[in-house]
């Protein structure tokens, strides 16, 4: 696979610039607890679902001590983007906007796990890249498998639109 027409998100250059500013530039730099602690972010476990709360400036992300250490960290990011991109009470608001965070949270937690700026990392012609992903960056195969589908995805569509340009403007 070619990652030359990969072309990224504004959200996934979103959390690049924020990863670089935090000094995370390889998978193993990629610390739940280091995150949190640089972002003023209070990280607790409890054996309730993962949530997060924030009340003026104390923020706090409480995951679900049930979880495995690869849940856990997919629910960190989940939460964490609710912190960082996303204001109001869910419960509050209408759906439609409810849906929107809850897609953007889905997606954040896809990137912030396997940020663009670490793709090189990976061994593409790797037999078994899902397992060598999941270990890499410590997350599920299932969102390996989605990141993975998600990134061939868009080689694919990009990969159209540059050999046939006039049909993406249509």
């Amino acid at each position: 696979m070619q990652l030359c027409h990969y072309y990224t998100t504004a959200l996934e250059d979103w959390v690049t610039n924020l990863y670089q500013r935090l000094g995370i530039f390889h998978p193993s730099h990629i610390d739940i607890e280091y995150i949190a602690r640089r972002m003023n972010i209070f990280l607790r476990e409890k054996p309730f679902p993962s949530t997060h709360q924030v009340f003026g400036r104390f923020r706090c992300i409480v995951v679900d001590s049930r979880l495995s250490k690869e849940e856990k960290r997919e629910a960190f990011f989940h939460e964490l983007c609710h912190i960082l991109r996303h204001v109001g009470v869910q419960s509050m608001m209408p759906e439609a906007f409810r849906e929107l965070q809850e897609r953007d949270a889905k997606l954040f937690t896809k990137y912030a796990a396997i940020p663009y700026h670490m793709l090189d990392f990976i061994d593409w012609n790797e037999r078994y890249i899902i397992e060598q992903m999941a270990h890499m960056f410590k997350v599920t195969p299932k969102l390996c498998e989605e990141r993975l589908t998600q990134i061939q995805n868009r080689i694919l569509v990009n990969h159209s639109c540059f050999s046939n340009h006039f049909m993406c403007f249509a």
